[in-house]
Formats: structure tokens, C-alpha cells, sequence
């Protein structure tokens, strides 16, 4: 029987790399969806009518860098878990495809809400990427706790985005 390798030290190269190219993907991700959203965050999302509770524009970056973030760190969690054994990449390997649905998702609820201006739809997507994400949570618990809690904040705010989005499409 082997025994488990230890991860590499944090502050190792591959590791750092690994945590970098964690960051490149998220942001990445991010950078994508602020592209699509740039525009109509000036143009067309003031003209629509929106719950008392709609957080001021300011907010949205900011969250949204904190949860990027987040994620960020999440997925290289369950990454230095998986290097252990080669055991470990195959049965993280769900874990880390539920990670990608659920990146897709995120820059799939930018493109339909803000891009193609498709409220309704957007709610229905955003919907799923909540499903999605508590998937890659619970997947991600299997791995690393801490991975999993770091992704809470983000469904939370995915939930809150969920009635807001409802509200909206409700209210135009």
C-alpha cells in the first residue's frame, strides 16, 4: 500500500504557479463577463426599475473581486488535495468540472442579462448556476473544507443576485 504524498509546501513553486493560474482562470472569467457588462451597465441597466434593495453600482465590483477571489483560492485548495495520489485527481476530477459549469454559468448570466438584455432567461440560468454551485461545494467538501466554505459567500451573493434578477424582470 502507498502512502499519500504530501502536498508542496504553499510557498513553492508549483504551487504558487498553480495558485496563480487559479487567479488567471477566475479573473479571466471575470474579465469576460465585465466586457459584456460594461456597456449596458451605463446605458441600459439605469433605465430599468428595480427592488428597494438593489445594492448601490459601487457594490458589484467590489463583491464580485472578493468572490473571484475566493474562488480562486477554492479551486487550488482542492488542487493540492488532488496532487496527493493519482487517486486523488481522478476522484477530484468532478469537483473540478462542476467548478468550470459553474464558471461558465457566472459569465452565461453576464452575456444574457446585460448583453442580450434577456432578463427572464438570465433568471432561469441563474437558477441553475445556484443548482451548479452547490454542487461544486458539496464536491468540494469531499476535498478540502475550507475550499467549500470559501464558496458559500458566493452562493449567498448568487442567491441574493437570483431575487434580484426575479425582482427586475418582475418589475420591467
Amino acid at each position: 500500500m502507498t502512502r499519500p504524498s504530501s502536498p508542496p509546501p504553499v510557498f513553492s513553486m508549483p504551487s504558487l504557479f498553480v495558485l496563480l493560474l487559479s487567479f488567471a482562470l477566475c479573473f479571466g472569467v471575470s474579465g469576460l463577463g465585465s466586457a459584456v457588462t460594461v456597456g449596458p451597465v451605463k446605458s441600459w441597466y439605469p433605465t430599468l426599475a428595480k427592488p428597494a434593495l438593489t445594492p448601490p453600482d459601487i457594490a458589484f465590483p467590489i463583491v464580485w473581486t472578493i468572490l473571484f477571489a475566493l474562488m480562486a483560492v477554492s479551486v487550488w485548495l482542492v488542487w493540492r488535495q488532488a496532487i496527493r495520489s493519482p487517486a486523488g485527481w481522478r476522484a477530484a476530477l468532478p469537483a473540478f468540472v462542476l467548478f468550470g459549469l459553474q464558471l461558465a454559468l457566472n459569465f452565461g448570466w453576464s452575456l444574457l442579462f446585460f448583453g442580450l438584455r434577456m432578463i427572464g432567461p438570465a433568471l432561469i440560468e441563474m437558477i441553475a448556476l445556484l443548482a451548479v454551485l452547490a454542487a461544486t461545494i458539496l464536491a468540494f467538501a469531499r476535498h478540502s473544507r475550507l475550499a467549500a466554505l470559501l464558496l458559500v459567500p458566493y452562493w449567498a451573493w448568487g442567491a441574493f443576485a437570483t431575487w434580484l434578477t426575479f425582482e427586475i424582470w418582475r418589475l420591467n
